[in-house]
């Protein structure tokens, strides 16, 4: 189903490069952690779907994408605004230039791994390259520490070769991938890349962080809505706190019942940080509790980022508003529905309307 031959599907391909780019998304964090990576994804032939290009390459500040690159436009450009203001030209000329060697490279990178496995030029092949660094936010000022550098290849959607900077060696995931390692396990190569992901990388992460510092500061602060609605166990109601518009993704959001944190033992449903369609981000929670609860529950939103410490409480208004709210609604609506028809017919000479005016007027004058 997912091979053809010993190939993979290309379908499986493409669904996995999105999956990898998904999962860089949603990956979890906290607050005082940041990370600076680069993806690098080419493909043996084009694709032909649009948005899918023979190579692509992008660079990602806490998983929201700052520069972008790909073989159609030949062209590296800034994905924020702080990134066009704060760097100059020449870094994206530069940039640009380095891309397109890059691409080079992976042109003549994925024919050697193609000719290394016997592989033919009929099926769509993908060579992948992540690397970058995370760094901890140190307490008492804004400098950031090393914590843990990233560079892994992958092949056709498997683990391929990867650097283990504890060791200082390189890993290889398959045997193919031993002949790489042998070539890359040199005294030279192996300081560069330390270096890079320890100095090079957190010096770039920490003038991205300070260049976003600046346009957090001039951005709308987050929004943060609280509302209940009613359940599908009509004696339960379930109350939602929402925040939404907030930069980068960790926040803490926290219901609490009477003060105590709830959590997934009370029911608390969490959709973690979800990306929106302007590069925020959102994040919903839910319980579900009975309607004549008469406890106290509120709502505790923290993002350090925007300076945003909300801590709100449900009124029990809350609680019975979508009910009688909705039930109005509806009254109004059949309200409007209603004289709508008597309208209608009224102009139209409606027979039934005409009927129900006469039999109104008889009855006026009958006695019995």
């Amino acid at each position: 189903m997912f091979r053809q031959g010993n190939q993979v599907h290309p379908v499986c391909l493409l669904i996995y490069v999105l999956l990898c780019q998904l999962l860089f998304l949603l990956t979890a964090g906290s607050c005082n952690t940041h990370s600076l990576m680069y993806t690098y994804t080419a493909f043996s032939k084009s694709v032909g779907l649009p948005g899918f290009y023979t190579f692509t390459a992008m660079g990602l500040l806490d998983d929201i994408i700052i520069d972008y690159y790909d073989s159609k436009s030949q062209k590296k450009v800034p994905k924020q605004d702080c990134m066009n203001k704060a760097l100059p030209q020449p870094y994206w000329v530069e940039g640009t230039k380095a891309r397109q060697a890059k691409q080079k490279w992976f042109k003549r990178n994925i024919k050697i791994m193609m000719a290394r496995m016997k592989q033919n030029s009929s099926d769509i092949h993908v060579l992948q390259w992540r690397h970058g660094c995370e760094a901890e936010k140190q307490p008492g000022n804004s400098s950031l520490q090393f914590t843990r550098g990233i560079d892994m290849y992958s092949y056709d959607g498997k683990d391929f070769i990867s650097f283990d900077a504890t060791n200082k060696v390189w890993v290889a995931s398959s045997v193919v991938a031993e002949q790489t390692k042998r070539k890359w396990d040199n005294e030279e190569l192996i300081h560069y890349t330390i270096s890079y992901l320890q100095n090079n990388c957190i010096q770039w992460l920490s003038a991205f962080v300070k260049c976003r510092k600046k346009q957090l500061v001039q951005a709308a602060p987050p929004k943060v809505l609280m509302f209940a609605k009613n359940s599908k166990v009509k004696k339960n109601v379930v109350l939602t706190c929402l925040a939404t518009g907030f930069l980068p993704k960790y926040i803490e959001l926290k219901i609490k019942n009477e003060g105590r944190v709830l959590n997934g033992a009370d029911r608390v449903v969490s959709t973690g940080p979800l990306p929106n369609g302007d590069d925020t981000f959102q994040r919903r929670d839910d319980i579900e509790i009975f309607r004549d609860d008469l406890a106290t529950y509120t709502c505790e939103v923290s993002h350090s980022e925007s300076n945003l410490h909300i801590n709100s409480t449900w009124g029990k208004f809350d609680l019975i508003g979508w009910v009688s709210g909705g039930l109005l609604m509806l009254a109004v609506l059949m309200l409007a529905v209603l004289v709508l028809l008597v309208f209608l017919c009224k102009r139209r000479n409606c027979v039934f309307i005409n009927i129900v005016f006469s039999r109104q007027q008889d009855s006026s004058e009958d006695v019995l």
